[in-house]
């Protein structure tokens, strides 16, 4: 297992990181637990999880996990969030004091623990003034109740904008953003990747394998059946199945991913998590598995070094359709112009 330091900050934790969003739902408590101890095995050491998933059953098995395991507090670093609906009331949801003081309580009493080391902004709330939601992670941070703020699926305007409102007000900072990014989905590059560079903000990349398609489990014109989460809910997967499918682009980067995976005698879930863990400002990348047997595979990509032939050839059969302005000419490819000489 490698290291990285969280964003910006001196905490350290793994460059993988196991997410727990099946625990409780199509993964069980046993389950759960022998994904928790195979990652401590490997030297994970950072662990996310959320209110919402399975309606706070994850943080339960993680806290009794974390209570069954003499130490383990200490080593782990523990990241939840907090934004979406846990109940039927106008404050039951939301980035309002009311609701995120009410929520933070709550992750803490199910995990069982004094203080979250990362605590996340779930998503955005159009209802909230930003700086109520700043000022109450840093009043969070000075109570001792959680170290560190973050926020996941913010765009590009959203985060530079909490990004500038700490530094102006004087608060604690934002140290990570949590956004879908993988080789199939590349387009927070456009904007919050410079911005997480720029700012000093980890990235904590989700859905790293876009959802099993970058294990190779999927076949073209081919529409998945059985224990995959497409074959599993028929009527959403067809639907989904069938736009990734239309996608020539994804058929390119299945095809390149193969290939690197074969030349390393490697998987194509490590090589595509090796690919992520490499990119640019990503701190630690997010695992998602619902057994042991694939988190095993997956922790194969902790120690996996691609070449830079590797590297190349995932980039460019990966590149993003990015069309004209702003993000084609004469927007993004603008910054690479030199100095006139004369």
């Amino acid at each position: 297992m490698r290291y990285r330091t969280l964003g910006a900050t001196g905490t350290v934790v793994s460059t993988l990181c196991l997410g727990t969003m099946t625990f409780g739902a199509e993964t069980d408590e046993e389950g759960s637990f022998a994904q928790l101890d195979r990652f401590a095995e490997a030297g994970g050491t950072f662990i996310d999880t959320a209110d919402v998933y399975s309606r706070g059953v994850s943080e339960e098995i993680v806290g009794r996990w974390l209570q069954a395991r003499p130490g383990m507090r200490d080593r782990m670093v523990i990241a939840t969030k907090g934004r979406f609906p846990m109940g039927p009331g106008a404050n039951d949801a939301g980035l309002s004091r009311v609701h995120l003081t009410r929520a933070l309580d709550a992750s803490l009493r199910r995990l069982g623990i004094e203080a979250i080391d990362l605590y996340q902004a779930h998503a955005w709330d159009p209802l909230t003034p930003l700086p109520e939601t700043l000022r109450f992670f840093d009043d969070a941070i000075s109570a001792g109740k959680i170290r560190y703020a973050g926020v996941s699926n913010f765009t590009g305007w959203q985060l530079q904008k909490a990004a500038l409102l700490t530094q102006h007000l004087g608060l604690a900072p934002i140290v990570t953003l949590q956004p879908q990014y993988n080789l199939l989905a590349r387009e927070i590059e456009f904007e919050l990747v410079p911005v997480c560079e720029n700012e000093g903000i980890g990235i904590l990349p989700w859905s790293p394998l876009g959802g099993g398609w970058l294990s190779g489990k999927y076949r073209r014109d081919t529409p998945p059946t059985g224990a995959t989460r497409l074959g599993e809910n028929p009527e959403r997967g067809v639907e989904a199945y069938a736009g990734r499918n239309a996608q020539e682009r994804t058929w390119r980067v299945l095809d390149a991913v193969r290939q690197v995976a074969d030349d390393l005698g490697a998987s194509m879930s490590a090589v595509a998590l090796a690919w992520l863990a490499a990119r640019p400002a990503v701190t630690s990348v997010i695992l998602g598995a619902r057994t042991t047997e694939q988190l095993d595979d997956n922790l194969t990509a902790a120690d996996l070094t691609l070449d830079a032939e590797q590297i190349r050839l995932l980039d460019e059969a990966s590149d993003p359709p990015v069309g004209d302005y702003p993000y084609g000419r004469p927007g993004v490819q603008q910054r690479g112009r030199e100095l006139p000489t004369g």
